[in-house]
């Protein structure tokens, strides 16, 4: 059963932040550290940092020639099966990196010149120089490295939806980045079954499909040696049947040339990466550009205008008051992450601020790459790391104190940016104006949402796309900060 079944949360896939695994079955999706590290906020890059640390150090331990030090670093990236993601047939058992298989990839890991020449600078090029590693190790080690990250992730997520934790529970080796150590604890788990489960955020994983070392050795590096053929002239190379007797060098002749062994042979590549370091740099820049997030639609087969339909129905039937408020908030919260995923991410609900005095009801990191959320901060310089949310289940119109409770949220580091979210307003005009009065005053830039907004943004969003509230948040923006 999947996570919104197990705990009845009725929220599709579209609503939730993180991926709804099926706790009985892998999801065929990995952590891939070279898609995190391409991702621009603050999960992403925290997550990023932790594994920078413990390959650098690691790396660091090998070429001072500290093996046994090394060795015990690397014993901790053993089998995870908490995230339920990878190629495990039947239930999770974490098939991606056993013990056998752990010693293994370092004994050929310390035989490599990968490491010796500096070949190897971040862990994802362990799929391409160090044998008998694929995407499913990666995605182990890498789960093992940021456990921490993740756990507070999840504890985060199960805050948001009431899902219960289980007290003191052992979280399992982490690695903390500033001590340089493997740290374990107590802490609060999601235990389903008797199972340590973790959620991951929907927006880093990827198929892990374009860094790998066949990708690298079909089109970069055959690609090169045909053109190296051709312009030595080479006993390789062939002439066509045709008026302008075009030469050529096929890819199986070089293969052939190469010796098909050698060229699957990842000390091969390492050999010709030294030789040729260009040509991995091209490769790196290139699949970095390849891999995208998931769009929801390919984690989730229900139909869209379903949903939004559904949504629609359930915000109106929200009657108005402070009884329904978390209800409210909550429905408001998967209304959003529909709307504007990829764009915004890992939602905190209730965060706490100036030491407990202030709580800001719902925050989104901003992963935006391009659009009005990327625009925030690079065209209209309004600082945007975090999306800052309140939601007033109110039945009157909002008023100053509500417009400077949300601007009090505001500062340099979380952002000058919020959203003002309620069930109507009757004098638009008169609230719009306050908010070009704190714009104007340098406080900051509240955009308002009323039911009707999100409804015709989700009405639009089926039939239009998922960019088409783009315009209402450009409008607005223009109305307030361009008048």
């Amino acid at each position: 059963m999947k996570i919104s079944d197990i705990f009845k949360l009725e929220k599709t896939q579209y609503e939730l932040d993180f991926v709804d695994i099926n706790t009985e079955v892998d999801t065929p999706l990995f952590l891939d550290p070279y898609f995190i590290s391409k991702q621009q906020f603050p999960f992403a890059q925290r997550s990023y940092t932790t594994l920078k640390s413990y390959f650098n150090y690691l790396l660091s331990l090998l070429r001072k020639q500290r093996i046994k030090e090394a060795k015990e670093l690397f014993s901790h990236l053993g089998e995870s099966n908490e995230i339920c993601l990878g190629m495990s047939k039947g239930k999770p058992s974490g098939k991606g990196m056993g013990e056998t298989d752990g010693e293994r990839i370092f004994s050929n890991l310390i035989k490599s010149k990968a490491y010796e020449t500096g070949l190897m600078e971040d862990i994802e090029d362990f799929r391409i120089f160090v044998p008998n590693v694929d995407k499913d190790k990666v995605s182990d080690m890498t789960t093992n490295i940021i456990k921490k990250h993740l756990i507070e992730y999840t504890q985060e997520q199960c805050k948001i939806w009431d899902i219960k934790l289980t007290c003191g529970v052992p979280s399992g080796h982490f690695w903390e980045e500033k001590q340089k150590v493997w740290e374990d604890e107590y802490t609060d788990m999601l235990v389903i079954d008797g199972r340590k489960i973790l959620l991951v955020p929907k927006r880093i994983v990827s198929y892990s499909k374009e860094y790998t070392h066949e990708k690298y050795k079909q089109h970069f590096v055959l690609n090169f040696l045909q053109n190296e053929h051709l312009r030595l002239q080479t006993g390789l190379v062939k002439e066509r049947k045709d008026k302008f007797k075009t030469k050529y060098v096929t890819k199986k002749s070089v293969e052939e040339y190469e010796g098909k062994f050698n060229l699957l042979d990842k000390k091969w590549l390492a050999d010709f990466t030294l030789e040729h370091p260009e040509v991995f740099a091209e490769f790196k820049y290139k699949a970095i550009n390849k891999i995208q997030s998931f769009e929801n639609e390919e984690l989730c087969k229900e139909e869209l205008g379903n949903i939004t339909n559904y949504l629609i129905s359930r915000l109106k039937s929200i009657p108005p008051g402070a009884e329904n408020a978390n209800i409210y908030h909550k429905t408001v919260l998967g209304i959003m992450e529909l709307l504007f995923y990829p764009y915004l991410a890992n939602p905190k609900i209730e965060q706490e601020i100036h030491d407990g005095r202030k709580r800001i009801d719902i925050t989104f990191d901003n992963c935006a790459e391009s659009g009005f959320f990327f625009r925030l901060s690079t065209t209209y310089d309004i600082p945007s790391n975090f999306i800052i949310i309140e939601c007033k289940n109110y039945s009157k119109d909002l008023k100053n104190p509500e417009l400077d409770q949300l601007s009090g949220r505001f500062s340099a580091n979380r952002g000058k940016f919020g959203i003002s979210v309620c069930r109507t307003i009757e004098n638009m005009d008169l609230f719009i104006n306050r908010c070009i009065d704190t714009y104007k005053d340098g406080r900051g830039l509240i955009i308002p949402i009323i039911d009707s907004d999100l409804i015709e943004m989700l009405e639009n969003y089926s039939s239009s796309g998922k960019h088409s509230w783009e315009k209402f948040f450009q409008d607005k923006f223009h109305e307030i900060g361009i008048r």
